[in-house]
Protein backbone atom coordinates (compact mmCIF):
# COMPACT_ATOMS: atom_id res chain seq x y z
CA UNK A 1 0.00 0.00 0.00
CA UNK A 2 3.24 2.56 0.19
CA UNK A 3 3.37 2.55 -3.88
CA UNK A 4 -0.56 3.31 -3.44
CA UNK A 5 -0.27 5.92 -0.84
CA UNK A 6 3.28 7.79 -3.16
CA UNK A 7 1.02 7.14 -6.08
CA UNK A 8 -2.44 9.50 -4.49
CA UNK A 9 0.32 11.77 -2.67
CA UNK A 10 1.46 12.50 -6.98
CA UNK A 11 -1.77 12.96 -8.27
CA UNK A 12 -2.26 15.64 -4.87
CA UNK A 13 0.93 17.11 -6.11
CA UNK A 14 0.11 17.45 -9.70
CA UNK A 15 -2.87 19.32 -8.95
CA UNK A 16 -1.68 21.89 -6.46
CA UNK A 17 -0.88 25.20 -6.70
CA UNK A 18 2.50 24.39 -7.72
CA UNK A 19 1.29 21.48 -9.60
CA UNK A 20 0.83 21.05 -13.56
CA UNK A 21 -1.79 23.66 -15.08
CA UNK A 22 -3.37 21.08 -17.14
CA UNK A 23 -3.97 18.47 -14.15
CA UNK A 24 -5.26 21.36 -11.96
CA UNK A 25 -7.58 22.33 -14.42
CA UNK A 26 -9.45 19.07 -15.02
CA UNK A 27 -12.81 18.72 -13.82
CA UNK A 28 -14.84 15.70 -13.58
CA UNK A 29 -16.51 16.51 -16.58
CA UNK A 30 -13.49 17.01 -18.49
CA UNK A 31 -11.75 13.89 -17.84
CA UNK A 32 -14.74 11.50 -19.03
CA UNK A 33 -13.51 11.28 -22.36
CA UNK A 34 -9.86 10.02 -20.71
CA UNK A 35 -11.56 7.58 -18.79
CA UNK A 36 -13.47 6.19 -22.01
CA UNK A 37 -10.59 5.87 -23.98
CA UNK A 38 -8.61 4.39 -21.39
CA UNK A 39 -10.93 2.07 -20.72
CA UNK A 40 -11.13 1.45 -24.61
CA UNK A 41 -7.53 1.03 -24.68
CA UNK A 42 -7.74 -1.65 -21.53
CA UNK A 43 -10.28 -3.98 -23.44
CA UNK A 44 -8.13 -3.48 -26.58
CA UNK A 45 -4.63 -4.95 -24.61
CA UNK A 46 -7.58 -7.88 -23.32
CA UNK A 47 -8.45 -8.58 -27.11
CA UNK A 48 -4.83 -8.89 -27.71
CA UNK A 49 -3.51 -10.96 -25.10
CA UNK A 50 -0.88 -8.19 -24.40
CA UNK A 51 0.26 -8.45 -20.64
CA UNK A 52 2.56 -5.78 -21.12
CA UNK A 53 0.16 -3.12 -22.46
CA UNK A 54 -2.80 -4.15 -20.20
CA UNK A 55 -0.68 -3.24 -17.27
CA UNK A 56 0.17 0.07 -18.35
CA UNK A 57 -3.46 0.66 -19.38
CA UNK A 58 -4.73 -0.69 -16.50
CA UNK A 59 -2.73 1.93 -14.75
CA UNK A 60 -4.03 4.65 -16.45
CA UNK A 61 -7.74 3.81 -15.62
CA UNK A 62 -6.24 3.74 -12.13
CA UNK A 63 -5.02 7.22 -12.56
CA UNK A 64 -8.24 7.96 -13.64
CA UNK A 65 -10.05 6.84 -10.70
CA UNK A 66 -7.44 8.38 -8.40
CA UNK A 67 -7.20 12.06 -10.57
CA UNK A 68 -11.48 11.58 -9.75
CA UNK A 69 -11.24 11.40 -6.21
CA UNK A 70 -8.57 13.89 -5.68
CA UNK A 71 -10.80 16.41 -7.49
CA UNK A 72 -13.82 14.97 -5.02
CA UNK A 73 -11.04 15.23 -1.98
CA UNK A 74 -10.40 19.26 -2.60
CA UNK A 75 -14.28 20.01 -3.05
CA UNK A 76 -14.81 18.00 -0.01
CA UNK A 77 -16.89 15.46 -1.21
CA UNK A 78 -15.36 12.38 -0.94
CA UNK A 79 -11.67 10.70 -0.58
CA UNK A 80 -10.06 7.72 -2.55
CA UNK A 81 -10.43 6.17 0.76
CA UNK A 82 -13.95 6.63 1.04
CA UNK A 83 -14.09 5.04 -3.02
CA UNK A 84 -12.00 1.90 -1.50
CA UNK A 85 -13.92 1.62 1.61
CA UNK A 86 -17.07 1.51 -0.07
CA UNK A 87 -16.31 -1.10 -2.53
CA UNK A 88 -14.58 -3.07 -0.38
CA UNK A 89 -17.89 -3.34 1.59
CA UNK A 90 -19.54 -3.90 -1.41
CA UNK A 91 -17.45 -7.11 -2.50
CA UNK A 92 -17.82 -8.56 1.46
CA UNK A 93 -21.68 -7.85 1.20
CA UNK A 94 -22.00 -9.13 -1.58
CA UNK A 95 -20.26 -12.26 -1.60
CA UNK A 96 -21.89 -14.23 1.60
CA UNK A 97 -20.87 -17.39 -0.26
CA UNK A 98 -17.25 -16.22 0.77
CA UNK A 99 -17.47 -13.98 3.46
CA UNK A 100 -20.22 -15.75 5.35
CA UNK A 101 -22.59 -18.64 5.97
CA UNK A 102 -24.22 -19.17 2.87
CA UNK A 103 -23.50 -22.07 0.35
CA UNK A 104 -23.49 -21.75 -3.62
CA UNK A 105 -23.13 -24.67 -5.89
CA UNK A 106 -22.29 -22.85 -9.24
CA UNK A 107 -21.18 -19.85 -10.95
CA UNK A 108 -24.93 -19.05 -11.73
CA UNK A 109 -25.91 -19.59 -7.62
CA UNK A 110 -23.61 -17.10 -6.88
CA UNK A 111 -24.46 -14.15 -10.24
CA UNK A 112 -28.40 -15.05 -8.93
CA UNK A 113 -27.08 -14.14 -5.29
CA UNK A 114 -25.10 -10.97 -6.31
CA UNK A 115 -28.42 -9.73 -8.29
CA UNK A 116 -30.54 -10.47 -5.47
CA UNK A 117 -28.20 -8.46 -2.88
CA UNK A 118 -27.68 -5.70 -5.46
CA UNK A 119 -31.48 -5.32 -6.06
CA UNK A 120 -32.36 -5.50 -2.17
CA UNK A 121 -29.11 -2.57 -2.15
CA UNK A 122 -31.06 -0.40 -4.79
CA UNK A 123 -34.76 -0.99 -3.18
CA UNK A 124 -32.79 0.60 0.08
CA UNK A 125 -31.64 3.56 -1.30
CA UNK A 126 -34.51 4.71 -3.05
CA UNK A 127 -36.68 3.65 -0.03
CA UNK A 128 -38.72 1.24 -1.25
Amino acid sequence: MEKFDEFVATIAALRSENGCPWDRKQTHESLKECLVEETGEVLEAIDKKDDANLCEELGDVLLQVVMHAQIAAEEGRFTIEDVINGVNEKMIRRHPHVFGDIKVSSVEEGLDLWEQIKQKEKEAKSGK
